[in-house]
């Protein structure tokens, strides 16, 4: 069994991309400059994307261009907008992208988040469409490119451009500047296309999209639909076969690259006195006279199912009067997006759904959900989950959800259930969770029925099972599969041979 490490995929980008620039692409930047106390700090935001991309960007030194966001971010840059990350180890710089507020909140909070978001998301929630917020997302993608091209400097570069924030930049790129090689990591599901003709400029969307050498999905069903949705749309030749589309004589191939994490790293942090200490800490501020804790940890999303989870154990409490006083849910619900109205309403709706069923089950001293609604560290959280006999993801619909991965990597002692939604990408490679249909309430609660009265001897060979799925299926194979199909369609347009490169299945195994 071959485990990938942050060696392997750095010895593969220095014989892959030695000479050519390295140039990653986010609307989040990974590290983000604040004034606290009097002086500023340099602050690394919790994020499965900046953990995604950090690794190729230490093992290439290139530079990756995100928007700038923090109160003290414009302090903190030299003339170019350049400044050199990480703060204790420096090894590549982060050009800033300065978005004019207005313009962020149309395109960041509007198209994106209003439209583009629940589009992709089979949650039930309707998308808004604006014309204004179109344009303004088109400026944003716009400002990018020009750092961008600014960067490249007319030369031949490898850019990695990220999520469904900048749908146009590719197109624009590549019209720029012909020697760019671009791929796209499109981290959330791509809908069906009966669903993706509700969007107004769909069209303008995917010819955007069009415009890498290489888009990557979650799954291969997001590939599908993908393809079904160019050859509904656009005067292009889809092959299915070789999962790739021509267009005005470029190809551009589709791949599914499930996105991991650093398990290693999971393990040797689960193992640590740091989150030792934590634990300890969380069993004084917890009580654990609960013989039972579950957990959830989620941003504040309606696409997390977060009111069917805490509707569900409403239900086991009703079905099984024998928890109460022993079970204890904690559920850390991180705000997010507030600033759109929707996800304000759900917040209340969260925490008064959270009142509601500790008032109906207290005794005493003891209630069953306690909620932790603010950003906890990568430490707390992990000792958490170290804790938790369960822990439940029951996302609507999520591309992957990491948060499993996490739950999986953190358990080294291989204790714990994983109650996983079927509608979650997780879910295709975490086959030994208690599998889900996140909107049957009923099938959550009898869920965690069984999660609770496992026996032992079930609970470790299903963790150890799915811990050697995350260890083998690890970010840096994920890593390092995009970086060697990227040099590989390089390679091949170099030597006048584009259009076989989508035809090309890498073999990683043997890197």
């Amino acid at each position: 069994m071959h485990i990938w490490t942050r060696h392997t995929l750095q010895r593969i980008v220095a014989q892959r991309m030695r000479g050519i620039k390295f140039i990653a692409v986010s609307n989040r930047e990974p590290y983000i400059h604040e004034r606290r106390n009097g002086r500023i700090e340099c602050v690394k935001p919790a994020s499965g994307l900046t953990s995604a991309i950090d690794p190729i960007m230490r093992a290439s030194g290139g530079v990756w261009v995100a928007h700038g966001s923090g109160s003290d971010d414009r302090a903190s840059v030299d003339a170019l907008n350049h400044v050199r990350v990480p703060p204790e180890d420096p090894t590549y710089t982060l050009r800033r992208v300065w978005v004019p507020t207005e313009i962020e909140r149309e395109s960041y909070y509007g198209l994106s988040n209003r439209g583009l978001w629940p589009l992709c998301h089979i949650a039930f929630h309707r998308p808004q469409f604006s014309s204004l917020e179109w344009a303004s997302y088109h400026r944003t993608n716009e400002l990018f490119s020009e750092a961008v091209l600014e960067e490249a400097n007319g030369a031949p570069a490898f850019v990695f451009v990220q999520d469904y924030h900048l749908a146009l930049l590719p197109r624009i790129l590549r019209r720029a500047n012909s020697q760019l090689t671009i791929a796209q990591f499109w981290h959330i599901p791509w809908p069906n296309n009966e669903t993706f003709r509700t969007f107004p400029w769909k069209n303008d969307l995917v010819d955007g999209l069009l415009g890498n050498d290489l888009i990557g999905f979650q799954l291969p069903q997001h590939c599908a639909n993908f393809l079904q949705t160019i050859e509904s749309h656009l005067d292009a030749r889809v092959d299915h076969g070789r999962s790739c589309v021509r267009m005005g004589g470029h190809i551009t191939a589709v791949r599914a690259f499930p996105i991991s994490i650093d398990s290693a790293e999971y393990a040797r942090l689960a193992s640590s006195p740091e989150v030792e200490e934590t634990k300890s800490e969380w069993q004084t501020s917890l009580d654990r006279s609960s013989r039972i804790l579950g957990i959830g940890i989620d941003r504040v999303d309606y696409t997390k199912g977060i009111p069917e989870r805490l509707a569900a154990i409403d239900l086991l409490f009703r079905q099984h009067p024998e928890y109460i006083g022993t079970l204890r849910f904690v559920q850390v619900g991180v705000p997010s997006r507030t600033a759109i109205p929707d996800y304000h309403l759900l917040n209340e709706r969260v925490c008064g759904l959270i009142e509601k069923i500790n008032r109906r089950w207290a005794r005493g001293a003891w209630k069953p959900i306690v909620f932790i609604h603010r950003h906890l560290d990568q430490r707390s959280l992990i000792a958490l989950q170290i804790m938790a006999d369960f822990c439940i993801v029951s996302a609507l619909h999520d591309g992957m959800n990491l948060v499993a991965k996490e739950f999986v990597a953190s358990r080294t002692d291989q204790d714990g259930v994983l109650i996983l939604s079927a509608f979650a990408g997780a879910a295709q490679e975490l086959t030994d969770a208690l599998i889900i249909n996140p909107f049957a309430i009923e099938e959550i609660a009898g869920a965690i029925h069984r999660a609770i009265e496992m026996p032992k001897a079930e609970r470790r060979r299903r963790m150890a099972s799915m811990g050697a799925v995350v260890a083998v299926n690890n970010i840096y194979r994920w890593a390092t599969r995009i970086v060697l199909e990227l040099s590989t369609i390089r390679k091949h347009a170099e030597q006048g041979a584009h259009e076989d490169t989508a035809g090309i299945a890498v073999d990683t195994e043997v890197a």
